[in-house]
């Protein structure tokens, strides 16, 4: 038998007289007792800091002084999931070793031993991503067996930086790419995620689980995925930031894909500098910036002046008139603060319509080859075709909505080494990188902005999304790096401000999005209302 570390030992020691106190497995309803306990474990307070404003800085200065301590924070984090998460639906396990890591955390700090920004810092992590002691389902039943052999790739980074792996949240089933007009946020795995806003209302997808827990402050970072919208409209309709990162910046292994030609993973967090120290764990300090771009700390911890800045503004109108009076006003805010806000809805984005006419085919294509290629990995299903049959034979699939025609379509798409499909993805890429490389340099910009989401529609399994959101797509399609920030709020339903740039100009980007939201500042904490007041449109 090995002889056991110190850390272990010391963590051992310390999280025993916790364990039984901190909740495990499915996130469930509070235990019923005295009105003190229930607040207390809802309180965002703690150790002295405000889970709902605190920045990872922050929490590393007070557990480098000692007066906060992983394992409180840990802790803290538990509980609100037993206590807040049951009304959003959002995390579908907590780590049976969270404590642990969290304890031995705490070892690293006080022999001056941390392994960075991350280290004892609770993330939440989307069921579609790897990990070897807990469940990965992509909220289907049919990978509802044993855990994956091994972690994602960017699990493991995370791990070695020291961050505690709090738990899995829910998504919208198979990343929203199984029916043709899904409810995002649902998955036969975890049921319905809600909006901690409104609860009635949906947190868009698919990484809806993610920015929902963090709109309740569950945890201080999570780890969301995007093949093409899907980390920066749930951040925005959650009222949180988003990155969705230029694409190759973060391993796509041990990752559920869609398309190896559009999928990352990427950081979400309550405030920017957040993400840009999640992301320097998640793609290293060195793959995400031009040669002479600031680091990825230096561009986010130091917002910078908007003064000069050159910002074209995508308005988007089809969103809805509140929703433009709500760019109006945030393009004057930018104004004052020194900005140039270019109107780019004047010359518009060029391509989009061929864009939304090829995207859709070629992700089919390379949904059925990447698909094909992951499931022989897992138990259950061989391949799509077994997936497809899966699917109709289990009712529990069929409980929100039961189409799955993405899937039909995906087996009956011509394969990826077709001439057809060829030339649709490279006219794709050379569009989408025009779309935007074209209006950036036509204008001189630093960035383009439009409307992250519209304001949440009332979730209806019966009706499905209503969820026409062009924003994302060109830097989706292109993998340059997007940003979602909170602009700020139509009625009680936030909205969010999308940043994009061109490739690899994450940095920049990253830098640009701590200035606006500074200035913005434009985050409140969620009131978990049972549904809108009167009036509310959508």
């Amino acid at each position: 038998m090995k002889k056991r570390s110190m850390a272990a030992l010391t963590a051992i020691l310390v999280v025993a007289p916790l364990v039984a106190a901190a909740p495990g497995g499915r996130a469930g309803a509070a235990e019923s007792g005295p009105g003190d306990a229930a607040r207390s474990a809802e309180s965002t307070l703690v150790g002295g800091v405000d889970l709902d404003t605190v920045t990872i800085p922050a929490l590393q200065a007070r557990m480098n002084r000692g007066s906060l301590s992983s394992l409180k924070l840990t802790l803290a984090c538990l509980r609100r999931i037993k206590a807040v998460d049951p009304r959003i639906n959002a995390v579908l396990r907590t780590s049976p070793t969270a404590l642990r890591q969290a304890a031995a955390s705490d070892l690293r700090h006080r022999l001056g031993k941390t392994r960075g920004p991350l280290d004892g810092i609770p993330v939440l992590l989307k069921d579609n991503v790897h990990t070897r002691d807990m469940p990965t389902t992509a909220g289907s039943l049919a990978l509802a067996g044993s855990p994956p052999d091994t972690d994602a790739d960017l699990v493991g980074r995370l791990r070695a930086a020291g961050a505690v792996i709090l738990g899995k949240t829910n998504l919208s089933e198979w990343a929203n790419f199984r029916a043709a007009k899904p409810t995002s946020g649902w998955s036969a795995v975890g049921g319905q995620t809600n909006n901690p806003y409104v609860l009635d209302r949906n947190p868009c997808g698919s990484s809806s689980g993610s920015a929902a827990a963090l709109a309740a402050s569950l945890a201080q970072v999570a780890i969301g995925t995007e093949t093409d919208g899907s980390i920066v409209c749930p951040a925005g309709m959650n009222g949180v930031v988003g990155l969705k990162p230029s694409l190759g910046v973060v391993s796509q292994s041990g990752v559920v894909p869609i398309s190896a030609e559009q999928d990352t993973a990427g950081p979400m967090a309550r405030n920017v500098i957040d993400a840009a120290l999640t992301l320097s764990v998640l793609g290293g300090p060195d793959t995400v910036r031009v040669a002479g771009a600031p680091s990825l700390t230096d561009a986010a911890g130091r917002p910078g002046t908007l003064r000069g800045k050159r910002i074209g503004l995508w308005r988007l109108p089809s969103l809805g008139a509140e929703v433009d009076a709500l760019m109006t006003g945030t393009a004057e805010r930018l104004r004052a603060a020194g900005a140039e806000v270019v109107e780019v809805v004047e010359v518009a984005m060029p391509y989009q319509e061929r864009l939304a006419e090829l995207e859709f085919p070629a992700l089919l294509s390379e949904f059925r080859r990447d698909i094909d290629a992951y499931l022989p990995t897992r138990g259950g299903p061989q391949d799509l075709a077994e997936l497809i049959e899966f699917n109709r034979t289990h009712p529990r699939e069929q409980t929100c909505f039961a189409g799955q025609e993405l899937f039909e379509q995906a087996l009956a798409a011509p394969p990826t080494t077709d001439p057809g499909y060829r030339a649709m993805r490279a006219e794709l890429t050379d569009l989408s990188r025009r779309s935007i490389d074209e209006v950036m340099a036509a204008h001189d910009l630093d960035a383009i902005a439009s409307p992250a989401n519209p304001p949440a529609w009332t979730t209806d399994c019966a009706r499905g999304d209503n969820d026409v959101i062009p924003s994302s797509t060109p830097a989706a399609v292109a993998g340059y790096p997007s940003l979602s920030v909170p602009a700020g709020f139509v009625g009680e339903l936030p909205v969010g401000l999308l940043l994009m740039a061109g490739d690899r100009q994450d940095a920049e980007l990253l830098s640009l999005g701590a200035a606006v939201e500074h200035r913005l500042n434009a985050w409140r904490a969620p009131r978990y209302l049972p549904s809108a007041p009167p009036g509310t449109s959508r």
